[in-house]
């Protein structure tokens, strides 16, 4: 059947799969499923109960939840009458939802808990509410799709059939590291040009094909991700929460997973710490498997004496580590930030395919993919451009895109919308390089600086690389206009515990660990030994060490967990001064 917006699907999916199990969630302890056929009837009473409740094509609707079969369900009711959902983070601020409610002049809200609703009402004026749990007062999501019911399906086919592909389907609100978010116009062309682009690089097994889902649907990677599932015929089970992914992958046993270079390195922290705790013969086994896996490189000819060890090691040491996720994962999808190399190798390594793709919210998103075998995965680079898409470099270094997958613009945000969209290219406001179809990110054009010296230097390299030490959770470059390089480190304090434990030195606190002259000595060594990847005007020459981890709620990081340079600069301002400080 032919696919001209992202509703169709559904149908699609119960023509070719009629999966029994297309979405999931736990909830009270058991997997509560949904078959294809159930998603077409609860999508169809819904948007039936839409239309009476004069949601019209073109009026917007907010969803903020984690993720959760009803967020599929919303979503999808409105795209069939032509209305645009505005996905929203649960974790920002009421002010935000003030913001965003007001600018994107939203309708109706759908909430998932009672935190989110509290947060909600506060600045929802005289807007209708909706929620996923069960909370007093709050009217049930069900209680609205049973309006539907009586619904006369005619009117719903001519609603769907008046959607094209060009129309608007979703405004995404980019957080963005500094000033008020942006809304991102997708259409349905966008995302399913995108959907298609990145499907027919994915091979699901024969059979049962399941993902565990974890990423917030909210975000432009697990949302088209969620597509191309319901396109390939993965089943989809909704992780808990985060807490949780650990005993899910255990239990759902998926083919494939979405996440965050940061996930990675916790998973990659707490196996070495695990490794730290072993004894004897067991411990010295541990650290020669993962010394050898750091080696690894999946694109080469490592050798026979090196694969005969890799092959011991991966029967007494990494095959627990798939045991661990699941024991059936065929490919990790890593996006919305650098992957440290040595991640990528180790864990392909372990026969972990790790594969990094780049995209934006503003090209639906995937610009690049990793191939998930050993002839075409690159370490160190994004992956090779995916079908019908456009990479340039232009002469700053600056990474320009254009394709189906490109946005319409931000919403009521004309001069933003020209700033970026020039001559049919978008200006990500990436640097990166081309190697043919490679594509590799070096930089945020807007985070590069100068020192006083003239030398320029790009933090973002930096500071990945700073991150491999088990011992560094976050870090910043700093010193624009300044004579050197300078840092603020938070450390992994699970990494400092563990040192201190191998090292018999008694742990009090954070706070009063890092003022310690051994710690900070320790620290000093770390940053000493990963200065050395880096030419003498970019060493960094001083840092201070801060006590508390930067947050999303606290204000530090955007959702997606990039620094917010100009907040961390005001907050810190005292701390920075002070390393330039003779």
């Amino acid at each position: 059947m032919e696919l001209n917006r992202l509703f169709d699907l559904v149908p699609y999916q119960i023509a070719k799969f009629d999966k029994t199990d297309a979405v999931a969630r736990k909830e009270n302890g058991e997997w509560i499923t949904y078959s294809s056929r159930d998603v077409k009837e609860i999508i169809d009473n819904l948007s039936l109960a839409f239309m009476k409740a004069n949601i019209a094509a073109g009026d917007k609707v907010a969803i903020i939840s984690e993720n959760r079969p009803e967020w599929n369900f919303v979503d999808l009711a409105l795209q069939q009458i032509g209305a645009i959902s505005v996905p929203m983070y649960p974790t920002i601020t009421s002010d935000d939802y003030a913001y965003i409610f007001d600018h994107a002049e939203v309708k109706m809200i759908f909430v998932g808990d009672t935190t989110i609703y509290e947060k909600a009402i506060e600045v929802a004026g005289d807007r209708k509410i909706y929620s996923f749990d069960k909370i007093d007062g709050v009217e049930h999501w069900t209680s609205l799709k049973e309006t539907g019911l009586s619904g006369d399906l005619s009117l719903l086919e001519k609603s769907k059939a008046a959607v094209k592909s060009e129309d608007l389907f979703t405004i995404i609100y980019t957080s963005g590291t500094t000033g008020r978010p942006k809304g991102v116009m997708l259409t349905h062309h966008n995302v399913l040009s995108n959907v298609l682009s990145v499907s027919h690089i994915m091979s699901p097994p024969e059979g049962i094909s399941k993902v565990l889902s974890f990423l917030p649907l909210c975000h432009i990677f697990e949302r088209t991700a969620s597509f191309c599932f319901f396109y390939l015929g993965f089943s989809i089970y909704y992780a808990e929460n985060m807490d949780s992914i650990g005993e899910n992958l255990k239990e759902v046993q998926p083919h494939v997973f979405n996440t965050v270079p940061r996930l990675l390195e916790k998973v990659y922290d707490k196996i070495v710490a695990k490794g730290y705790e072993l004894s004897g013969i067991k411990k010295q086994l541990f650290f020669w498997a993962l010394n050898l896996g750091l080696k690894y490189d999946p694109a080469a000819d490592m050798g026979g004496w090196y694969n005969f060890q890799l092959k011991i090691a991966n029967k007494l040491i990494f095959s627990k580590w798939r045991e661990a996720l699941g024991g059936n994962i065929m490919q990790i999808n890593s996006g919305a930030s650098a992957l440290q190399p040595r991640l990528a190798r180790v864990f392909w390594a372990a026969g972990i395919k790790v594969c990094e793709g780049y995209g934006l919210t503003e090209t639906s998103p995937v610009v690049t993919a990793s191939i998930s075998n050993h002839e075409e995965i690159r370490i160190g680079w994004v992956g090779k451009i995916v079908k019908d898409v456009e990479v340039k470099i232009a002469e700053d270094g600056e990474i320009l895109v254009k394709g189906p997958n490109v946005m319409q613009g931000y919403y009521k945000n004309p001069e933003m919308t020209a700033e970026v969209l020039k001559n049919g290219w978008f200006h990500t406001g990436d640097i990166g390089e081309l190697d043919g179809n490679y594509l590799r990110i070096t930089d945020r054009k807007k985070e590069m600086f100068k020192t006083s010296g003239g030398k320029y230097i790009a933090p973002q390299v930096m500071e990945n690389k700073f991150k491999e030490s088990t011992l560094i959770e976050q870090l910043i470059v700093v010193g624009d206009n300044r004579n050197f390089p300078g840092a603020l480190i938070v450390p992994s304090f699970d990494g400092l515990r563990e040192y201190c434990k191998r090292k018999d030195i008694p742990y009090t606190t954070d706070r009063e660990m890092i003022q310690r002259e051994d710690i900070l000595e320790k620290y000093q060594s770390e940053v000493d030994s990963l200065n050395k990847y880096f030419g003498k005007w970019e060493q960094i020459k001083r840092f201070r060490l801060l006590p508390e981890a930067w947050g999303v709620e606290s204000g530090e990081l955007t959702p997606t967990m990039k620094l917010k340079r100009k907040v961390i600069h005001q907050k810190y301002a005292d701390e920075i001064e002070a390393i330039y400080q003779v």
